[in-house]
């Protein structure tokens, strides 16, 4: 089956219509149709609901399109790759990243840009687990530096290095004259976390939980950037990985944790058989160079 049918199908299936769909496509009306039709005699199914009104996709079309959408995204990036391959391997790296791992990139970006002086390099932060997979799967990056282990069969997960977690509280906080505290003595404090789906939130509520203690949450957040700012306004406490505080504010007093201990690991992530070009794995060859010596390396 020509790629051409894949791209009228999944089209088809975002205008939810062949008149819309056609415009898109620049064909005919009665060309989409039969290519539809076509399409479903040789896969032996219905993809298209025709027994209602309204345009709907069968079960197997809603699957098929899916996949459509990937192998479309895949044959774009084949192609992609023989034009930067064509140009000598110059081109681009995309990364999507997490915020406390500017702490060392830049001084792998240095070696990498020695090494690649001609490659364009972008940088995305892409922080939740369901971003982080449709990043690598919509092959808006190729590679993740992030702190979910992604249990997919077809994506690389390799552990790099583990941080430690500390709290953070006002700089006029009662427990601010302790060498560190323990997580049960946050129990009443108005808490900031992440937001759903970020691993380090289920990592702390855990920990929480371990104890015996229902933390308070207040605030819910996206980055750490935005929980740093709470705590200097005094609106509550957080905890944030050690590597992302590289300048403290004496607003804020940083404690680590002694009752129970609170890490997280970070890894590097890629599609398992998506094409990685040289730059691609030269990153990630700098990147376990940088943290040789690390239990995980």
């Amino acid at each position: 089956m020509e790629i051409r049918f894949f791209t009228y199908f999944t089209v088809l299936a975002e205008q939810k219509g062949f008149t819309k769909a056609a415009e898109r496509l620049h064909i005919s009306q009665p060309s989409l149709s039969n290519a539809i039709k076509n399409m479903e005699i040789i896969l032996g199914m219905k993809l298209i609901d025709r027994t209602t009104r309204e345009f709907r996709l069968t079960e197997e079309g809603e699957f098929f399109y899916r996949e459509a959408k990937k192998l479309i995204r895949y044959h774009e990036n084949i192609i992609n790759e023989m034009e930067n391959l064509k140009k000598g391997g110059i081109g681009e790296l995309s990364i999507g990243l997490i915020e406390s791992s500017m702490y060392w990139l830049p001084e792998i970006l240095n070696e990498f840009r020695n090494q690649f002086p001609n490659v364009k390099v972008k940088l995305f932060e892409v922080l939740s687990l369901k971003e982080v997979e449709e990043a690598l799967e919509n092959y808006d990056i190729q590679l993740a530096i992030t702190n979910q282990f992604l249990h997919r069969e077809e994506i690389t997960t390799i552990p790099v290095y583990q941080e430690h977690l500390v709290a953070l509280l006002p700089g006029n906080h009662p427990l601010s004259c302790r060498e560190n505290i323990c997580l049960t003595q946050l129990a009443d404090e108005p808490f900031i976390v992440s937001r759903e789906g970020f691993q380090t939130r289920e990592d702390i509520l855990r920990a929480f939980r371990e104890i015996g203690v229902v933390s308070n949450i207040q605030f819910e957040i996206e980055r750490f950037e935005t929980a740093t700012r709470l705590v200097e306004e005094q609106l509550g406490i957080t905890i944030v990985p050690e590597n992302y505080l590289r300048d403290v504010k004496n607003a804020i007093c940083v404690k680590p944790i002694s009752d129970i201990p609170l890490k997280r690991t970070v890894y590097l992530a890629y599609e398992k058989h998506r094409y990685l070009p040289r730059t691609a794995s030269g990153f990630i060859e700098l990147v376990k160079r940088f943290f040789q010596g690390n239990k995980f390396m």
